[in-house]
């Protein structure tokens, strides 16, 4: 076969089968050594150079070692060249993150993340049952930003590693407030304020200083998490489904 063809805007197009683009020897002879030695001649004389790029950042195969982020974004690269300097901005002009790496430079010290639950779930196909994990990850600064990811994968290490960037993705920031006086910092609800999933509807009601949080272990952890000190809770549905829950709250 002939070597590269050029295609539209001069991009190099290989052929079937060859995997970076190197030109080819044809050589027709009697004989086969004759052949071969003459087809090696002329491939020598038409090798030409191949360009190859990236795809994503810019990562080989099996990922880069090294911690350099190369944002795909253009709020990424305002992050990264000091435009920004609160994530308060972002959020106040309702901005879509869509990298991970803006989290980490804002808050990326403070962030704390704890696996929430770890289940196993199944899919019925012609050769059998297709077993996966799904995990659910909450993330937080203890100090007004929170986030919860789910993540579905083969393996549970790869689960977990997706749902920590999904939460990372989904942090938001948390208004707090008082009950009664506004002395010291803002320890509880600013009101009573409710939130529903599926049939999993939470009430958070405003509680004075020195409750804490009264409420199941997952609302417990998550408001935790947000920051939040003393709090009354309120849920009804069903409960047992750990991730409208979570959500929910």
């Amino acid at each position: 076969r002939p070597g590269p063809v050029r295609g539209p805007g001069s991009r190099l197009r290989s052929h079937r089968g060859l995997r970076r683009s190197h030109r080819l020897g044809v050589k027709c002879s009697k004989e086969v050594a004759t052949a071969i030695r003459g087809a090696i001649i002329l491939a020598k004389l038409s090798v030409i150079p191949v360009r190859r790029g990236y795809w994503g950042n810019r990562q080989g195969r099996g990922g880069n070692d090294s911690k350099d982020w190369y944002p795909c974004t253009k709020l990424g690269r305002l992050v990264k060249d000091g435009m920004i300097k609160k994530i308060e901005e972002i959020y106040l002009f309702s901005l879509p993150i869509k990298e991970a790496e803006i989290i980490d430079f804002f808050l990326g010290s403070k962030l704390k993340d704890e696996v929430i639950k770890i289940m196993p779930v199944q899919k019925q196909t012609r050769a059998g049952q297709r077993t996966r994990f799904k995990a659910f990850v909450a993330i937080g600064d203890y100090d007004g930003h929170i986030g919860l990811g789910v993540k579905c994968s083969k393996e549970v290490a790869t689960a977990i590693r997706g749902a920590i960037i999904l939460a990372k993705l989904s942090v938001i920031p948390v208004r707090r407030g008082y009950w009664g006086n506004k002395i010291g910092t803002p320890h509880t609800v600013p009101c009573k304020v409710t939130g529903k999933c599926g049939s999993v509807l939470v009430r958070l009601v405003p509680a004075p200083r020195g409750t804490g949080l009264v409420s199941a272990p997952v609302p417990k952890k998550l408001l935790s998490m947000a920051g939040f000190e003393d709090c009354y809770t309120c849920a009804t549905g069903q409960t047992a489904t750990l991730g409208n829950f979570a959500k929910a709250t």
